[in-house]
């Protein structure tokens, strides 16, 4: 299962959802999208600034993380920005990789 940071800012119409709905509502849709796709959500939080919306989330792959990202992106009612998330363990592996790598200009 892939981990993914959600940064989600809600357009006007998207507040308007939100104020029907309330914050355990549009939670509960965010759920339900997820179950769909057999992912979870870890955490779910409401920040001020520039994203209104913060959950860490579980999918089964980019795929499936690209289906949400374009589906709920078409709406026009919230923007989603995503970020792959990876454990400690999985960078100790990247750190340990051998990259042939030659930088800029060398």
């Amino acid at each position: 299962m892939a981990k993914y940071l959600w940064q989600a800012s809600y357009t006007a119409e998207g507040a308007k959802g939100v104020l029907k709905d309330g914050g355990t509502g549009r939670v509960q849709a965010v759920e339900k999208v997820l179950a769909g796709l057999g992912g979870t959500l870890e955490a779910a939080y409401f920040a001020f600034g520039d994203d209104d919306f913060i959950g860490i989330v579980d999918i089964p792959d980019h795929s499936s993380a690209a289906a949400v990202s374009l589906t709920v992106g078409a709406t026009g009612a919230v923007r989603v920005k995503t970020t792959v998330l990876l454990t400690p363990e999985e960078v100790d592996e990247a750190a340990k990789r051998s990259v042939d790598y030659t930088p800029p200009g060398q």
